[in-house]
């Protein structure tokens, strides 16, 4: 199984809340996305991208993608959503822009809203799935089911698009054994790429209130690694990446306050990573026996995953070995997933 990840540089354009038919009770767009749900104009689109290509960088890599997050797109007026790709669409013809994707939910692709992705150069929709249990789906105020998710990923295939499949782990009525299954049901549908947001408490939310009743119990930060890294080996093992695990941070995220509860941690993506390489190199280390120091080699662009947050990896290690580490050697001959030691 290999970490990387083809980047595509993304210029991400919000529309927090917009198209949303109803409000689930996890969600608050406007915290995390440190913007209000004021309907953007062309105007604003264009102003953003034309902010990006500034970036002395940007023009060096491609694919260049602009990409609508944070409501349901295809569940806007089709007005609206003519204006808003319509804006992107110069930028394509000029060679600027390559593709652009959009988030949306798995009940809102007509075959209409469809024919207006295709027509302006929408290559990938991102479906907010969440689950692929009904009744998590229910008690989260979803308004759609499993069967929805099924139907949509079938369509947007058929119709030429990527899908990507959005996850969140630790919902109410959820389990470890109920989001393994949503991963099977996942792997069974066989999208481009996946995203894992674990669920947070957030103020302002329905959740919010089901947690300070005591009704809701978010995971703990440790769980939402295990099984996120549990999740990650199984999608990446039947080829689809993981294209992101965990919300970005914003200034309005981060206010004291706005997370009242949940395994928030600002570098979540990159535990579950050094969890999972871990792992991967544990085979390599069950040989070392009773070795009192050891220097581990190891590929240079992984030593930071051996190495792990704030060096809990190595702390891993050495109790795994019984052994103190002295250092880490960067050396490519050591093959990807793999780790070499001297003991010394």
């Amino acid at each position: 199984m290999s970490n990387k990840v083809k980047r595509h540089l993304i210029i991400p354009i919000f529309i927090p809340h917009q198209g949303c038919p109803h409000r689930c009770i996890f969600c608050q767009q406007k915290t995390i996305t440190n913007l209000s749900e004021r309907l953007l104009t062309p105007d604003d689109i264009r102003n953003t991208i034309e902010l990006a290509i500034k970036s002395k960088h940007l023009l060096d890599k491609k694919p260049r993608e602009v990409a609508f997050y944070g409501g349901t797109f295809t569940s806007l007026p089709t007005a609206s959503m003519t204006k808003m790709l319509g804006a992107v669409l110069p930028f394509i013809e000029r060679g600027i822009i390559q593709t652009i994707r959009l988030s949306t939910r798995p009940d809102s692709l007509g075959e209409d809203k469809l024919d207006i992705l295709g027509s302006f150069g929408v290559s990938t929709v991102e479906l907010g799935v969440q689950s692929m249990d009904n009744r998590v789906l229910l008690l989260s105020n979803r308004g759609h089911t499993s069967l929805d998710t099924i139907n949509a990923v079938r369509i947007l295939k058929k119709r030429g698009f990527k899908v990507g499949i959005q996850l969140m782990p630790g919902l109410p009525g959820d389990s470890k054994e109920l989001f393994m299954d949503t991963i099977d049901k996942v792997i069974d549908l066989k999208p481009a790429m996946a995203r894992l947001y674990p669920t947070l408490v957030i103020k302002g939310t329905k959740l919010a209130q089901l947690y300070k009743q005591g009704t809701y119990n978010p995971m703990g930060l440790k769980d939402t690694v295990d099984l996120c890294k549990e999740a990650c080996i199984k999608l990446e093992n039947s080829g689809i990446p993981v294209i992101r695990i965990g919300l970005m941070s914003s200034p309005s995220l981060l206010k004291k306050g706005e997370i009242i509860a949940g395994p928030w941690h600002p570098s979540l993506g990159f535990l579950v990573r050094s969890a999972i390489h871990l792992e991967r190199v544990r085979p390599y280390l069950s040989t070392l026996g009773e070795a009192k120091n050891i220097i581990l080699h190891a590929p240079k662009e992984e030593i930071p995953l051996i190495m792990g947050h704030k060096r809990s990896g190595i702390r891993h290690i050495e109790t795994i070995t019984g052994a103190t580490i002295k250092d880490i050697i960067p050396d490519d001959s050591v093959p990807s997933g793999e780790v070499a030691f001297k003991v010394l």
